[in-house]
């Protein structure tokens, strides 16, 4: 088997699923359909299974040309019929990892996933789970689902492994196609074709690991280190606050050092699909062998209460000009939850803008990349332009995200006064209607 597989890899003889066709599954398989693969996107949602079809790109990361031509040439398609991974030789799972109401893991999309794959998934296939999740899932919960409802044997009949995504949304530099690759999997045999597999696609290196589990911890680790790191500065960022230090200079001057530090940024909480969850998967994990990963945790609390900081700063900065919260005007600036992008996962700027509303501010947003956004079953349109008119008319403008086509000059010169919490304004030549986080 193994033997089969590796030369029909050599020959593009291979067919790819990618199922879940978000931020991680389409850019996947526009590169494995661009490396000579036919290749199948599955989706449970019809928008975008029609979309795919059509050639029409929805995500930032993937070029609009290659998606259409690709699609033209018959390279790639997408259904929401799982009976076709019956034609499929290498399956990727880039489907969604999120928390339910009480924090923990939601693996629903996974099981799910894997249950609809097994049921038809042919003799001879591969099997990886990108999509981040706690260290055991691929052993633990994938190969039982998928050895049951196929009645086929793990190692024998098909491969198994786990490669987490790395996708960057908005990086210039690194993309799908570039980013280094870490794969494990169950077996030898398994870890040396699907490495194979991702070998012929990618530009960049493909590092082995000998167990799906330590591929597993190492996506929890890149994650949880920034989450770590970050709510240290953001501590940094309270506590310089009180001491009426400029925290960013702070930055500025540690980074210098050509060794041992690398430079993290406060801001007014995280967002993402990746580092506000990821340890929380670790975490909940740990309980089960009676560990209590404290400084995680500490982390987590830190960076979850940014948005409710941020508030707080707001209502401070507006008591100076004898005005309440309640009522005011604020003007949120960006809502995406890192500049230049048109994300808005787990973005701070919604928990902000709740909170604000909460208090009874009236609240208005402009972002040039998000036209509108849906939050916890509310839908809110933002402001077509960013006027020296919609400027003026508020009490508080607050920068949330540092777009980079935002005119910062404008911003300054037409607002009241602005609490940036990104360190937009740096550059500004004049600043004193400006507070830092």
């Amino acid at each position: 088997m193994k033997q089969t597989l590796l030369d029909k890899i050599a020959r593009r003889e291979i067919i790819v699923g990618v199922v879940g066709l978000g931020y991680v599954g389409l850019p996947l398989a526009v590169e494995k359909a661009k490396a000579g693969f036919k290749t199948i996107g599955f989706d449970i949602q019809d928008k975008k299974v029609d979309m795919v079809n059509a050639g029409h790109n929805y995500i930032g990361d993937v070029v609009d040309e290659d998606l259409s031509t690709l699609v033209q040439q018959g390279m790639l398609s997408a259904t929401n019929d799982f009976s076709f991974i019956s034609e499929v030789d290498f399956v990727a799972i880039c489907v969604p990892t999120p928390l339910d109401i009480y924090q923990q893991p939601d693996i629903s999309y996974v099981r799910s996933s894997t249950q609809a794959i097994a049921q038809y998934m042919k003799r001879g296939a591969m099997v990886v789970l990108e999509s981040t999740t706690y260290p055991g899932t691929t052993e633990e919960l994938i190969k039982p689902l998928l050895e049951e409802g196929s009645g086929m044997q793990c190692g024998t009949d098909f491969y198994l492994g786990f490669s987490p995504e790395r996708v960057d949304p908005g990086n210039l530099i690194y993309k799908t196609k570039n980013t280094p690759k870490v794969v494990g999997a169950i077996g030898q045999d398994a870890l040396e074709v699907i490495a194979a597999m991702y070998s012929a696609v990618l530009d960049s290196a493909v590092h082995t690991v000998s167990t799906p589990a330590i591929a597993e911890m190492e996506k929890i680790l890149e994650n949880t280190y920034r989450n770590i790191n970050i709510g240290l500065v953001n501590e940094l960022a309270i506590l310089c606050h009180k001491m009426n230090i400029n925290i960013w200079e702070v930055i500025d001057a540690a980074k210098t050092k050509p060794y041992g530090f690398q430079a993290f940024y406060p801001g007014p909480g995280l967002g993402g699909h990746c580092i506000p969850l990821d340890p929380y998967y670790l975490s909940w994990k740990a309980r089960e062998y009676g560990f209590h990963t404290s400084m995680i945790e500490s982390s987590m609390m830190i960076n979850d209460r940014m948005p409710e900081y941020t508030v707080e700063r707001a209502a401070n900065i507006l008591n100076r000009f004898k005005k309440p919260l309640n009522g005011s005007n604020i003007l949120i600036l960006g809502v995406a939850y890192k500049k230049d992008i048109d994300d808005y996962r787990e973005s701070p700027a919604l928990k902000v803008i709740e909170l604000l509303e909460e208090k009874g501010a009236q609240v208005k947003y402009f972002d040039p990349h998000i036209e509108k956004y849906r939050h916890k079953g509310i839908t809110k349109k933002g402001e077509p332009n960013l006027s020296a008119n919609l400027l003026e008319e508020a009490d508080l403008v607050i920068i949330t995200t540092s777009h980079s086509v935002i005119n910062y000059e404008l911003v300054q010169r037409h607002s009241k006064f602005v609490f940036d919490t990104r360190n937009a304004t740096e550059r500004l030549p004049q600043t004193d209607n400006i507070e830092l986080l």
